[in-house]
């Protein structure tokens, strides 16, 4: 599959937006073309769409709790309550030039629909996850035994939000599966920083501790 791949540069960030945002979101702010329409779904707080239109994007935002919701709205942000899981189906195609799913996927009931969903309401999508694959993740369950935390996945097994665990090996083949094109990849650290190697996947699936993707509808033969 055609793609490009490993550190996206952070031009046109002054060095202020860089110590303010979150090294995830600044990869995914850098990734949306100026001027374009987006939809953020799983809003949060509103600090990705904050940026997003700091940066000249028209956004537009759903989040399922009501407290994010409150967040965005006192921010001065579009966005209303809804669900990833049962929300989109009422969007047309092509309403969006991107759909962005931050840190959310894990956490949906249906996470292949939801991602059709995407790439159908939007041109492009772009989406971020925790890798469940990582090397840490992996040494506190074989060492410890038990489910492990992070500072990027700090809940207890009884009370996360995350049903469906991810990691970046899994999300690639999802792609495949459903015929998605990724455009570009990039696998961050643990601090945030982009791995400068370039593939095997199993590289990035051991030390990529976040994986974001941006993508797109593969052409269909004609």
């Amino acid at each position: 599959m055609s793609m490009q791949q490993g550190v996206l540069p952070l031009n046109g960030f002054s060095g202020g937006e860089v110590l303010a945002y979150r090294p995830d979101h600044l990869l995914v702010a850098g990734m949306v073309e100026r001027g374009s329409k987006v939809l953020d779904i799983g809003s949060g707080d509103g600090d990705l769409l904050q940026l997003l239109e700091s940066r000249g994007i028209d956004g537009r935002g759903i989040e399922l709790s009501r407290e994010g919701v409150n967040h965005c709205v006192a921010k001065g942000l579009a966005v209303v309550q809804g669900d990833a899981d049962t929300d989109l189906v009422d969007y047309p195609d092509d309403a969006f030039d991107y759909v962005i799913l931050s840190q959310t996927l894990q956490a949906t009931r249906q996470p292949k629909v939801v991602l059709e969903n995407l790439l159908r309401i939007g041109r492009r999508a772009i989406v971020t996850f925790p890798n469940f694959g990582f090397w840490r993740l992996r040494l506190q369950l074989l060492v410890g035994g038990h489910m492990p935390r992070t500072d990027n996945l700090p809940f207890t097994w009884y009370d996360t939000p995350n049903i469906h665990f991810c990691t970046i090996k899994d999300f690639v083949q999802l792609c495949d599966e459903i015929g998605v094109k990724m455009e570009r990849a990039v696998a961050l650290d643990s601090y945030g920083r982009p791995l400068r190697f370039a593939m095997p996947w199993w590289f990035w699936n051991m030390f990529g501790e976040q994986g974001v993707f941006l993508l797109s509808r593969a052409e269909k033969a004609r």
